[in-house]
Order: structure tokens, then C-alpha cells, then sequence
């Protein structure tokens, strides 16, 4: 009697569900609901992002010291570093030059200051980059492509425009895309070598433009039809499996490497000014409520001041030296130091 009662409370939604039905493989309906189980699951941040938080909200007081310590961050960390730099607009040639890494395989410097020159000693230094994100770049040009398709062999996705400067660009660089026979002197095409053959964007699959003009997707399509302009994956056409991530117009290249880092940490504040008291050289906080950044600063100071002895030395090691190779370089050299030696001596008589 009991177990019929609890059957009659059993909501509708229930009493109509069918374990045994076969709906078949449905890919978009798993991979969202994967997305949803995984959104949920995301912990709190780790202990990684939170100090790249904290560093990345005073990124101005770093920067200076940048070039002496990047040495010892891992690839991914220099990664997160520029991307913050970026967000804070605060990446140029010498930021991105200091932190490049040679095991990067993509690069974002979209909207950023980066011009020919820092693009190109980038592109020499991270050959393996395979997706570039130079949209809105007002200071790279034609220039800095052709630097980059030299360089990087394996560079399948490039994106472009967003602005005028950069759509210009974008235009004037077509002609590195295209295949380019090279001139020979070889007379069959067995003995050519395949570096021979030709050059230019040879490996370059993927082209995110978003505001490519008609001429330009015209010439692309009859000459360069392995380029996939602005690809938008459907599931009648391609899967998410085919289109890489990078060729997503809507997706930032970097946003890996800065998922898990407070958005706050690049939201630009008013700048707090600490006035020094007129009566004394401290800073009118206490120090138990300094700054973060005045704490790093303190703490570079600190070190500068440890190492200044050291520098010194050897910088009197090096003098000392010099000295030594230039007194054995001639007999001239050699009777000059004696004689000031000699007029020491004098003088101390």
C-alpha cells in the first residue's frame, strides 16, 4: 500500500522518463555539457595565479628589472607576463624581447606597440611559432610579416586587421603568401632542393581577417586556395577538431594563459602618489602599510645594494687585467708603466 502511495507522488517529469531509449551520439550536446561540468569543478585559483596577479598589477615597477631576471621563468609564466602586459597596455619591443621564449609556439601582441624590429627579433628567436596574432599592431608593416614568414617555417595561423595601419598591412602583405618559384640553375626537378623550390608563407593554412576586402579574398581563393580565410566551423563542414583553436576569429590567442588570473589585475587605477615628509626621508605611511609595489621596490634596492660590491670588484679585476694584456702588448708599453712606477716611488721619498 505504501509503495503504491509513494508511486502516485512521483513528479510527472519522472514518471515520463525512459532509460531505455537510444538517442545516439549527440558531439555539440557533450562537448557544452563537458564545458558546464568543468566550469562548475574549477576550483579556486592557484597559488601560480594569484602571484601573477600580484605582480601583474604592478607590472610598471617590474618592467625595469624585466630583462636581468626573466631568465628564470618557465615558458608558460613568460607567457602569462605578456599577456597581462598586454591588457595593460604596456607591451613594446623591449618587453616582448625579454621575455620571449624560444620553446613558444604562439604569439599574441594584438593591440599592442610591437613594431617591425621587435617582431622580427621575436620571429628569430621562437622559430617554432605555428599562430601570431598581429592585429591592430599600428607599428608592424610588410616588413615585419616577411621577417616572420622567414623565420617561422611552421607558421599555419595568422591574424590580422582591426584597424586601418593593420588592414594596410594586411593588404601589402599578400604577395608573401603566395608560392614564389625561386630562379635555378638546375635542369630537372629532381635535383632541386625542396628550400629551392620556392619560399614565403609556404606552411601558412589559416588567415583571420575579419574585414578582408573583396579583392584581397579573391586573390586568396585563385591563388593561394590551401589558405582558409576567416573559417567559421559548422558541423556540416568542419568539426571542432579540424579548425584549431588559433583560427577562431572570437577566441584570444593568450586567454589560456590568463584564465585563472583575477580580470582585476589589468583594470588601470588611479595612480596613488606618496608624498615624503618635509622633515624626514621616510615615507609618511609606516612600513607595516607600505605598498606592494614600494615593497618590490625596497626589495630591488636591496639586492643592488648587496651586489654593488661584487660589481665593483670586478670591475677592478677587469681594469687590472686590461692593464696587465696592455703592458705586454710592446716594449714601449712596457718601459711607460715602469717610468710611472718609478715616478710613485719618487714621490713617496
Amino acid at each position: 500500500m505504501e509503495t503504491r502511495n509513494s508511486e502516485g507522488k512521483l513528479p510527472t517529469s519522472l514518471k515520463n522518463l525512459d532509460l531505455n531509449k537510444n538517442h545516439g551520439p549527440n558531439p555539440v550536446a557533450a562537448y557544452l555539457s563537458s564545458s558546464r561540468i568543468s566550469a562548475l569543478r574549477r576550483g579556486p585559483p592557484s597559488l601560480i595565479s594569484l602571484c601573477l596577479g600580484v605582480v601583474g598589477r604592478h607590472l610598471e615597477e617590474i618592467i625595469p628589472c624585466l630583462a636581468d631576471i626573466s631568465h628564470i621563468f618557465p615558458a608558460d609564466i613568460k607567457m602569462s607576463i605578456t599577456a597581462i602586459a598586454k591588457r595593460r597596455n604596456l607591451l613594446d619591443d623591449d618587453l616582448i624581447i625579454s621575455l620571449a621564449d624560444t620553446s613558444w609556439e604562439i604569439l599574441d601582441v594584438s593591440g599592442s606597440d610591437v613594431s617591425d624590429s621587435g617582431l622580427a627579433k621575436v620571429s628569430e628567436m621562437c622559430k617554432s611559432l605555428r599562430a601570431v596574432d598581429i592585429s591592430r599592431c599600428t607599428k608592424i608593416t610588410a616588413m615585419g610579416v616577411s621577417e616572420l614568414v622567414q623565420n617561422c617555417r611552421s607558421l599555419e595561423t595568422l591574424r590580422c586587421g582591426g584597424c586601418p595601419s593593420s588592414e594596410s598591412t594586411a593588404r601589402r602583405s599578400l604577395s608573401l603568401f603566395k608560392p614564389d618559384l625561386s630562379n635555378v640553375e638546375e635542369e630537372t626537378w629532381e635535383e632541386l632542393d625542396v628550400a629551392e623550390i620556392g619560399h614565403g608563407g609556404q606552411s601558412l593554412r589559416w588567415l583571420v581577417w575579419p574585414r578582408i576586402d573583396k579583392d584581397s579574398l579573391e586573390m586568396l581563393s585563385m591563388e593561394c586556395p590551401r589558405i582558409v580565410v576567416n573559417p567559421k566551423p559548422s558541423f556540416l563542414t568542419y568539426s571542432l577538431h579540424e579548425v584549431p583553436r588559433e583560427a577562431l576569429p572570437d577566441v584570444a590567442l593568450d586567454e589560456p594563459f590568463v584564465k585563472d588570473i583575477d580580470p582585476e589585475t589589468w583594470v588601470v587605477r588611479g595612480v596613488v602618489i606618496l608624498v615624503k615628509s618635509p622633515t624626514t626621508s621616510s615615507l609618511s605611511l609606516p612600513s607595516s602599510e607600505l605598498s606592494i609595489a614600494e615593497k618590490f621596490r625596497l626589495a630591488f634596492a636591496e639586492r643592488d645594494a648587496r651586489l654593488a660590491p661584487k660589481r665593483a670588484k670586478n670591475a677592478r679585476q677587469q681594469q687590472r687585467r686590461a692593464e696587465r694584456d696592455w703592458m705586454m702588448s710592446s716594449d714601449e708599453a712596457k718601459a711607460m708603466a715602469f717610468a710611472s712606477k718609478a715616478t710613485r716611488s719618487l714621490r713617496k721619498k
